[in-house]
């Protein structure tokens, strides 16, 4: 260990810009048990670990696994890896690592963080790979849990249930489980494959998983409050915010998820709705956020003539993953910043012809440290654009069958106890964006771990 100042931070090998771009494969190779070593050695082993205190979320053992990687034991660190994280394989890939654990580590100033993420990734690629399973008991408790939503607030709280013997019901309105990350994150970030493992293993555990069964029309809350020991509500936050501009709903401005889903559903063999067919088309999108980085890469992919992202800080100050933003670059999007969308222009024919934006400037930090937005008078410019795609955040959707349970809402977000996620009604927890807004998958899976927790202890006894 400790190798930081003879061996550089090394990220995983990428396909070539040019040739990635004619597919939604994944972009990264990730690493061979040997790279994963030699980059885990360069661990100084902190007495206070940074990386798992402070920048996961998740507490993960991560000071520990890369011990273990770095002597070569697989077996122990693909064991600790999943000890705490419902699906460490994906988290490695999506998490926004150099705001995160990489962002605390104690190298991070200086010799370069050690590359957690992709070792993350590498270890659980290679477990299973080498035929590693993991254990769980079975369906041996009488109780059971239902949980609505199968994103990574859900899929996190099943797997802690199962590995506690408690039955669990999985409801979920699509097709195909996994939610935001099944949907939302496009195939070159994630290969949906890993996503259909997690839930076979979980299936194979003794989940039962309902699709195309939407609570409040399909099933009644009351019915699962009635039938079930405990319910756990794991709804996201998918309605896309608008920005307030007239012809916000014209035919070819998108909210992000419209995009990103209906292209997903045609690479996974589906077909492409017309409408979203960007083939030669100038693209604009407003955000700077990951989600962003996904229109924007996909908008490339899907053979848009230019694709041009819009955001209203600097580069320092995107709120997404720094990686993702220098793929973008690497394939091709350019990048306006210090802009705000002021006016959608629409000409007198009703087609999209651009996005009217004013320059802005960055204030001192608030209280939170985010530096404001003031905008610059007199400073109007039109961008050119034949579609806009708006990846401005998401709102919590309004559930009506939610009321039948006097659930307390802040907002549209559920009320939850920060220790339990436990609701104002004794049977139901919730966890991820419903109860905190639009965030990060890590952070909806370590809601669902908190939750999964609770539940046992209310249905087992602490």
């Amino acid at each position: 260990m400790q190798n930081f100042t003879t061996t550089h931070r090394q990220e995983p090998a990428k396909e070539n810009a040019a040739l990635r771009t004619r597919n939604f494969d994944e972009i990264y190779r990730f690493f061979s048990i040997a790279q994963a070593a030699s980059q885990a050695e360069r661990c100084v082993q902190c007495g206070d670990p940074f990386c798992a205190a402070i920048g996961c979320p998740l507490g993960n053992a991560i000071p520990q696994w890369l011990a273990a990687i770095a002597g070569r034991d697989l077996e122990k660190a693909f064991w600790l890896a999943n000890e705490t994280s419902p699906f460490p394989e994906i988290l490695g890939r999506i998490c926004p690592h150099s705001h995160l654990c990489e962002g605390a580590c104690t190298l991070n100033d200086g010799y370069g963080a050690i590359s957690i993420g992709a070792i993350e990734a590498s270890i659980v690629d290679l477990g299973f790979a080498a035929g590693l399973k993991l254990p769980f008991p079975g369906v041996i408790r009488p109780q059971k849990v239902a949980v609505i939503g199968s994103g990574p607030a859900g899929l996190a709280c099943a797997h802690f249930l199962l590995r506690a013997g408690i039955g669990v019901d999985l409801y979920e309105r699509a097709p195909e489980p996994g939610g935001l990350l099944a949907i939302g994150i496009p195939n070159f970030k994630l290969d949906k494959n890993l996503v259909r493992r997690r839930f076979a293993i979980l299936q194979e555990a003794g989940l039962n998983l309902h699709l195309n069964c939407e609570v409040g029309r399909d099933i009644a809350f009351d019915e699962l409050l009635n039938r079930y020991d405990a319910i756990f509500l794991g709804l996201g936050a998918t309605g896309g915010k608008l920005p307030h501009l007239s012809h916000e709903r014209h035919g070819n401005v998108f909210l992000a998820m419209e995009f990103l889903g209906t292209v997903q559903r045609r690479v996974s063999g589906g077909i492409l709705e017309r409408r979203f067919d960007v083939r030669g088309k100038r693209v604009v999108v407003l955000g700077g956020g990951d989600t962003a980085m996904d229109c924007v890469r996909t908008a490339i992919r899907e053979g848009a003539e230019t694709v041009t992202c819009v955001y209203r800080r600097d580069a320092a100050n995107m709120p997404g993953s720094v990686k993702e933003y220098h793929n973008a670059i690497e394939e091709g999007v350019e990048f306006f910043f210090h802009r705000a969308p002021k006016r959608i222009i629409v000409d007198d024919d009703g087609r999209l012809t651009g996005v009217e934006v004013l320059e802005t400037c960055l204030a001192e930090p608030d209280a939170r440290g985010r530096r404001q937005v003031t905008e610059v008078p007199c400073s109007e410019h039109c961008i050119l654009a034949d579609v806009l795609i708006l990846a401005l955040g998401f709102d919590v959707e309004d559930h009506p069958w939610l009321a039948s349970a006097e659930l307390r809402k802040s907002f549209k977000q559920l009320e939850v106890d920060k220790t339990d996620g436990r609701t104002s009604h004794p049977k139901v927890f919730a966890g991820g964006d419903c109860q905190r807004g639009a965030h990060l998958a890590v952070t909806a899976a370590a809601d669902g771990r908190r939750a999964a927790l609770a539940i046992m202890t209310q249905l087992l006894g602490g």
